[in-house]
């Protein structure tokens, strides 16, 4: 069985999406959001846990918590709509 190489199938995806797209080179920026995102996840699983009444609702807030900017986007499209 061959040893799994990440760098190389790495590649082969690239080269694979380049063909794809036609020759573009996307870049993706790393670190900022991610980390703008665990602070409102952290935020979040503090409050829904805080508040929770009993176990789980508090397992439920964890939830809540990872998908809170859904939450945001929703709360911010009813605001729009009146």
């Amino acid at each position: 069985m061959k040893e799994f190489d990440g760098a190389k199938l790495k590649k082969k995806i690239n080269k694979k999406v380049k063909k794809k797209l036609g020759g573009v080179n996307i870049q993706v920026e790393k670190g900022k959001g991610g980390f703008i995102y665990f602070l409102g996840f952290i935020g979040a699983a503090i409050y829904y846990v805080s508040t929770a009444p009993d176990f789980w609702a508090g397992a439920l807030g964890l939830l809540k918590a990872a998908v809170w900017p859904a939450f945001l986007v929703f709360a911010a499209l009813n605001g729009f709509n009146g």
